[in-house]
């Protein structure tokens, strides 16, 4: 991928094909400190009102950079990199990150430390692309004091409140309003798939865990989708079509929403799975199509509770662990409250959170 120029015209040669870049495309992104404030990179100026009719005067490449002087009375030097960059017409950051499969043959899971520059150093780099890669991470020595967690979301971007509240405490308590306030075990699942949208991101942060059980269980939706894909084509074509509704409710509200249990993006890939069987509901079908559904759902399900994909490992007090919830399917083993205290607290962030953070510490470290 190469520019190249011809009497004042600028062309983009891909290697297949060559084609002009329109005028006022190239003048939209005109460079320096006359048309771009330094601190956020905001243009100073409006082009939804410019005159269309714009004409490149003069062009030339010099040291990396198109030299250029439109007929406004407007010249700039545009960086050659950062045109083909947008040329791509994709994120060249956060999805060039492959997902990386896995099942319960995950070993030495690396784990990350906490310190006090955490968020701003080359580690944070490094954990966000681990993140990516696998759909959680595991960072320990995190404070346990003053809910800190709130300040570590915030710290990576802002937290998602919810009917929970900015944050939430994870244990035993009486008059529950939810399963994961008990000592109950619990499945795997994908948390608040009753919410349009669904948060996308969870932090868990272990106070207290003084019990033999209650072990965390972590399962990659995406690892056992694909192989769902490939096993049994019908099963995963009608979970990836019919809706279901999802509700919640409690003394103070009724939340719902409807998606399919494996949710695909516009070109047929995997987006998100939401999984939670004690909160779906299945619309009416016509029979022959509602048996092949509950067939599927029942694989999907007993794919989701197999020990070929489960991970299970104790939280330790200081840990703090960030899951994908449109990945990430989690759980719990059952716990005695008997044996001591298990105290988790909990929050959500949003992706553009951790996808901010990424672009942010990229360009910081100039990766």
């Amino acid at each position: 991928m190469k520019i190249e120029l011809n009497d004042n015209k600028v062309f983009l040669n891909n290697g297949n094909s060559v084609q002009e870049i329109h005028p006022f495309w190239l003048r939209e992104r005109v460079d320096g400190d006359k048309f771009l404030d330094k601190g956020t990179q905001q243009r100073l100026f409006d082009p939804s009102i410019m005159d269309r009719k714009i004409i490149i005067e003069k062009a030339q490449i010099k040291n990396g950079f198109l030299e250029v002087g439109f007929n406004d009375g407007v010249n700039s030097r545009i960086n050659i990199n950062k045109l083909e960059i947008e040329f791509l017409n994709k994120d060249t950051v956060v999805k060039s990150i492959p997902k990386k499969m896995w099942d319960s043959t995950l070993k030495d899971v690396k784990k990350f430390k906490y310190n006090d520059n955490f968020h701003e150093s080359k580690e944070m780099y490094d954990l966000l692309i681990s993140f990516y890669e696998f759909g959680f991470v595991i960072i320990k020595n995190v404070p346990t004091k003053n809910n800190f967690i709130v300040d570590f979301a915030n710290s990576v971007g802002s937290v998602r409140r919810t009917n929970f509240g900015e944050y939430f405490d994870v244990k035993s308590k009486n008059d529950p309003n939810d399963l994961a306030y008990t000592t109950l075990p619990l499945s795997p699942h994908t948390d608040n798939p009753y919410r349009n949208p669904v948060p996308c991101i969870q932090l868990l942060h272990c106070i207290e865990n003084e019990v033999k059980g209650g072990f965390s269980t972590l399962v990659d939706g995406f690892t056992v989708t694909e192989n769902l894909k490939k096993e049994d084509p019908d099963a995963y074509k009608i979970l990836s079509e019919v809706k279901v509704r999802f509700k919640f409710t409690d003394k103070s509200v009724v939340l719902e929403d409807w998606s399919e249990l494996i949710h695909l993006d516009e070109n047929k890939e995997f987006k998100q799975v939401r999984f939670s069987p004690r909160l779906d509901y299945v619309p009416m079908l016509e029979k022959n199509k509602l048996d092949l559904y509950y067939k599927s759902r029942k694989k999907l399900s007993d794919l989701y509770n197999s020990e070929k994909y489960r991970i299970e490992f104790k939280l330790e007090p200081k840990d703090l662990m960030m899951m994908d919830n449109y990945r990430i399917l989690h759980g719990r083993t059952k716990f005695d409250p008997k044996e001591g205290k298990r105290f988790l607290q909990g929050c959500y962030i949003d992706f553009d959170s951790t996808e901010g953070k990424l672009r942010h510490l990229k360009r910081k470290f100039n990766l």
